[in-house]
């Protein structure tokens, strides 16, 4: 890791008490983004996880200075936005929707423009092609680049300053899963050369491959945050699937100590039990004697369903009408 990029000890992205309303054609007020805390710590990728409607996007927005908040503040590497945001700019490269490049023009030329218009010399284009995997297809013409290849030439263009947080929003939308690994690899790869990786999905499975830590919000709230291990761990000890011949004496020995047991299959799923071993010494006891004995770990969907699910309150969601580039 690079350590000029992280260097200070302050987040790359600090945001405390962040709040955004739209009003909906119908005057409808709708809350997008509902006093949310968010920190990301400098180097590494950090997934900012949560389900269509639940205000990632109009946070990205927020954080780039494209969307004034109603309350809360923002800080770029310790540097309040919007006021202060020139200052910090350069340091920031973003994916938000869709990439615009110019369709007749090569994947080079594209760049080229993009760094005169930035003031970065044209040699960086071969840099940023080089990074991305690109640049012996550079000369061909953006329209003839697959998606995958596209979204591989937009990550180019927002390295061209060479900056330290990248925030991409949604970036894997679309691609066939060659694309997405191509994806994956590259956020992957600029995290461990000390760069800050901010990047939105709903893929839950790619996140968990990729993410050093992670935020999940629903309803324009925080849920959870921490390492993925932690957010693994957020719903307690894992279940134990146990085979064993008598089913219902094992239920019974089981529920006896307070443990959930449900019947998946041939086997029995205990919730609940401190874990395998636990489980294995209370059926010898009994006299029965286990064939399988399996520490079932929760994956990432499991805990991102949880948790969202749990945040869920009655009533219509926070996020329902929202106006166009309101809150996704």
């Amino acid at each position: 890791m690079t350590a000029e990029r992280t260097a200070g000890g302050e987040p790359a992205v600090s945001v405390l008490g962040l709040r955004k309303t739209y009003r909906t054609f119908t005057l409808r007020q709708v809350v997008a983004v509902d006093h949310l805390d968010l920190t990301v710590p400098a180097g590494g990728v950090h997934a900012f996880l949560g389900p269509n409607g639940s205000g990632k996007t109009t946070t990205i927005r927020m954080l780039l200075g494209l969307v004034r908040p109603d309350a809360g503040t923002v800080h770029l590497f310790g540097t309040p936005v919007p006021s202060r945001l020139p200052e910090v700019i350069g340091r920031v490269g973003a994916i938000v929707e869709n990439p615009k490049f110019v369709p007749g023009f090569s994947g080079r030329r594209n760049l080229r423009l993009l760094a005169t218009a930035v003031g970065v010399p044209h040699t960086r284009v071969e840099a940023v092609l080089e990074r991305v995997d690109l640049r012996e297809r550079g000369q061909d013409q953006f329209q003839r680049y697959s998606l995958g290849m596209k979204q591989r030439l937009a990550i180019a263009a927002t390295l061209l300053k060479d900056p330290d947080l990248l925030i991409f929003d949604e970036p894997t939308n679309g691609l066939d899963p060659a694309g997405i690994r191509d994806v994956r690899a590259t956020m992957r790869g600029l995290a461990d050369e000390g760069r800050t990786v901010l990047v939105s999905s709903h893929i839950l499975a790619e996140v968990e491959h990729v993410a050093d830590t992670v935020s999940v919000v629903a309803r324009g709230r925080l849920v959870a945050q921490g390492t993925v291990a932690d957010l693994l761990g957020a719903g307690g000890p894992a279940d134990v699937r146990v085979g064993v011949a008598d089913h219902d004496r094992a239920e019974t020995l089981l529920r006896a100590h307070g443990w959930q047991v449900r019947r998946v299959g041939t086997a029995l799923l205990v919730s609940g039990s401190p874990g395998g071993a636990q489980v294995n010494e209370v059926l010898a006891r009994g006299g029965l004697y286990a064939h399988e004995v399996e520490v079932v770990r929760r994956d990432l969907e499991a805990a991102f369903l949880e948790l969202t699910g749990a945040a869920r309150a009655p009533g219509p969601p926070a996020t329902t009408d929202a106006p166009a580039g309101g809150a996704r």
